[in-house]
C-alpha cells in the first residue's frame, strides 16, 4: 500500500502495565470472538498525532496517566472489508492509515473508567500479553495488529 491518500488517518495506543502486560477493552455491544482491541481513534484535521493517541486513550479508557515510551515509524493500514457497513467506508475511505503508541501505565487501576466519554467504547477490560493481540482482534486488521506487535515486542525484554 503505498498510496494512503483513500486511508483515514487514525491512532492507536498499547498501553502497558509496569509489569509488561497490556491493556485490552472489549468492544461495547459487539459480540465475540474478535471483540477486543486496543483503542483507537481518528485524528482530527491538524491534530498532533501523539495528541490525538492521549486523547483517544482518556477518551475511551479514562487513563490520563502514561508516559510515552515507543511509537511507530510508518503509518500501519488496513482495508476495510468489502461488506464493511460503517459510516467511515461509505464516507469513501478505502480503509485505515494507523500510527501506534505505547504507554506506560503511571496511575493507579482506579483510574480506568470505560464510562469517560459519552460513546462508550468498551464494556470490559482486562490486561493481557501483547502477543495475543492479532488472535483477539477482528481479522480485517490482524495484519496490522501483527505488524505493530512486532514493532512493539521488543519492549517486553
Amino acid at each position: 500500500m503505498s498510496d494512503l491518500a483513500n486511508y483515514r488517518p487514525n491512532v492507536g495506543v498499547v498501553l502497558f502495565h509496569p509489569d509488561g502486560r497490556v491493556w485490552y477493552g472489549r468492544r461495547a455491544g459487539t459480540p465475540g470472538p474478535h471483540n477486543w482491541q486496543f483503542p483507537q481513534g481518528g485524528v482530527d484535521d491538524g491534530e498532533d498525532l501523539e495528541a490525538a493517541a492521549r486523547r483517544e486513550l482518556a477518551e475511551e479508557t479514562g487513563v490520563t496517566s502514561a508516559e510515552l515510551i515507543a511509537r511507530t515509524e510508518d503509518w500501519i493500514a488496513y482495508d476495510f472489508p468489502a461488506d464493511y457497513g460503517g459510516t467511515k467506508h461509505a464516507r469513501g475511505w478505502a480503509g485505515q492509515k494507523q500510527q501506534w503508541f505505547a504507554f506506560r501505565f503511571t496511575g493507579d487501576e482506579a483510574e480506568i473508567d470505560l464510562n469517560q466519554h459519552d460513546e462508550i467504547e468498551f464494556d470490559a477490560w482486562r490486561w493481557g500479553t501483547l502477543s495475543e493481540a492479532p488472535d483477539l482482534i477482528v481479522p480485517f486488521k490482524r495484519d496490522a495488529y501483527e505488524r505493530m506487535v512486532s514493532v512493539f515486542a521488543p519492549l517486553l525484554v
